[in-house]
């Protein structure tokens, strides 16, 4: 059974541990040039700051919540410690907890996050929402920098399904479920979200929404986002409630508010989504293309055709290669993924091969497409892997349409590529479309590089790099890993001075004294 509790210094479950054949490990070391492991510090070394709340604050957090319910012990505070992103990971690996909150809550419900707001906002303590501890953006990353405190309100305990209308196939659900939580419980009914992101073992239903998050059956079930109907939010000017029928005029729809932001408006406290019979038929496959222009442009035919296959990803050339080694492929790799009932699988199956067939593609079966699902959820564990052999390894996405991905592609490859050759770390840089759309795509980029001395800065200098290069191209700074405090500054030159206006209008009139996770988002 998989562990709830992600480890302290890696991704995922704790007894869990990503390994390399002995000549594999020794192939790796030695493409990128590393000398030397890059161990991560023992656990009982890492010294925390002391915790800034006073003793009246506690008292009052405790008699909301429960004393048994407010924890300042290092083990609590060690696991609230930032989120999963590469340098959160190298941060914490290096024995770096400034960034430690001085207390954790865990509310059993709405009531309960509301009365903790209203207390925080009285005491000038910052609240960081957290539900998985999954981020990549640095969006847990606590700034208590002018505050009492810095206290994460640990929604775990708020984890029902609340209520399932079966008619209207909605499910209201807890923010604090995490995803496989909410699969079981609506499995039992009959019902799926058919949300499943990479982060989907250890990311809630709170983050989904907070995040605007984006799952690998997102081309058949839609993102996470346009599932969402309802929001229940608290907020330091009171409760907000949001979505009361499926459609309406009712001026501007204040979900999308709340949808992406992070905490930075309010702590979510109920989500309700749109939910879907559990399919009968699931099937994979795997198509070989020549090259990656030509890929795409059968992923775009098939998108803008109307057809949903539940999976549609194209790896360009290095990364079939680099991640598909068994199959010893050139060119790329093309996998689509069928769900439904047997009636609906066979029909979109069969016009999506017509498309794949026509645009050039050849069939390679199903074996390459199960053992893709099959080990879906294990790639963050290798990078904890490669991280101990002093291998770099880390991920930017965005998304832009589909005239513009040449530019984009060649744009973002090029920037990591010779940043990190300028640092004397030349990468193997790849690329992968997850996520179409009838006017465009999202791209979705990884990198390799032996670390330097500093590999935070190292990788925080690329990224700016690629950062910059989706601006220039005029592409969006992330397509579904959110802002948090690493896309702060690219989200201002995306949106522009009036809209960066708008979202700090918001933020004061919801947050006026800026306790809710102070320097995520908001430009």
């Amino acid at each position: 059974r998989m562990s709830t509790e992600m480890h302290w210094s890696r991704w995922g479950d704790p007894e869990i541990l990503a390994t390399f054949p002995e000549a594999v490990a020794e192939s790796l070391t030695a493409a990128f040039g590393v000398t030397r492991p890059c161990p991560a510090v023992e656990r009982e070394s890492l010294a925390l700051p002391g915790c800034r709340l006073d003793a009246g604050a506690l008292d009052v957090l405790r008699e909301i919540v429960g004393a048994e319910h407010v924890a300042t012990d290092d083990t609590a505070r060690v696991r609230h410690t930032r989120g999963k992103s590469t340098p959160d990971i190298l941060k914490i690996r290096a024995g770096d907890v400034s960034d430690a909150p001085d207390a954790v809550v865990r509310p059993a419900g709405h009531d309960e996050v509301q009365r903790i707001i209203e207390a925080a906002a009285r005491a000038d303590i910052a609240l960081v929402p957290f539900g998985g501890g999954t981020s990549v953006v640095g969006g847990l990353a606590a700034s208590g920098d002018g505050h009492a405190g810095v206290v994460a309100v640990d929604l775990g305990r708020m984890d029902r399904l609340i209520r399932l209308d079966t008619e209207s196939r909605i499910a209201v659900l807890g923010p604090g479920l995490l995803g496989p939580q909410a699969e079981a419980l609506l499995a039992a009914e009959g019902y799926t979200i058919g949300h499943f992101p990479q982060s989907f073992e250890y990311a809630s239903i709170g983050g989904f929404a907070a995040t605007r998050s984006s799952g690998q059956a997102s081309s058949g079930y839609g993102r996470f986002d346009s599932l969402v109907v309802a929001l229940k939010v608290a907020t330091p000017r009171g409760t907000l409630e949001t979505g009361t029928s499926p459609a309406n005029a009712a001026g501007p729809d204040l979900r999308q508010l709340i949808l992406g932001s992070e905490g930075a408006f309010g702590i979510i406290t109920e989500v309700s989504v749109r939910v879907r019979p559990v399919p009968a038929v699931k099937t994979y496959e795997a198509w070989r293309f020549d090259t990656w222009t030509q890929g795409t442009a059968a992923l775009r035919a098939i998108t803008q055709a109307g057809i949903r296959p539940t999976i549609l990803r194209l790896s360009d050339e290095t990364e079939t290669a680099t991640n598909n080694p068994h199959l010893g492929l050139d060119g790329c790799l093309v996998l689509t993924g069928y769900e439904g009932t047997h009636e609906d699988v066979t029909h979109t199956r069969a016009r999506t091969t017509a498309l794949l067939t026509a645009h050039g593609g050849e069939p390679l079966g199903t074996e390459p497409g199960d053992h893709w699902a099959e080990n879906r959820f294990k790639a963050p564990y290798t990078r904890d892997t490669l991280l101990d052999m002093g291998i770099l390894c880390d991920t930017v996405e965005t998304s832009t349409y589909w005239s513009n991905i040449p530019a984009l592609y060649q744009a973002v490859r090029t920037a990591l590529t010779t940043t990190l050759e300028t640092d004397g770390t030349p990468p193997v840089v790849m690329c992968h479309i997850s996520h179409t759309y009838e006017t465009g795509a999202s791209l979705y980029f990884t990198a390799l590089a032996r670390q330097n001395h500093d590999p935070v800065t190292q990788w925080y200098d690329a990224k700016a790099a690629a950062s910059d290069a989706m601006m220039t191209t005029g592409a969006t700074i992330t397509h579904h890993h959110a802002v948090g405090r690493d896309h702060r500054n690219w989200l201002a030159t995306e949106i522009g001075p009036t809209g960066t206006g708008i979202l700090r209008a918001v933020k004061h009139h919801l947050d006026p004294t800026n306790i809710l996770n102070p320097g995520a988002l908001i430009p």
